[in-house]
């Protein structure tokens, strides 16, 4: 699927009354997920543990 037929569908399911704020925020989450994703698949990962223990987090 294309990026605009991607766009398009995203509008689709928004509802009738929505503002660019709400299309933003579906924009941001879709791209935060898709690069999240691409790091997962690439690797780039740290256990929980690692980064509870970098942030000084109780495990």
């Amino acid at each position: 699927m294309s990026m605009k037929e991607d766009a398009i569908r995203l509008v689709e399911q928004l509802p009738e009354e929505f503002s660019w704020d709400d299309l933003m925020y579906e924009i941001y989450v879709r791209k935060a997920i898709e690069s999240g994703m691409a790091d997962s698949i690439a690797g780039r990962t740290i256990p929980v543990d690692e980064l509870r223990a970098r942030f000084g987090l109780k495990p």
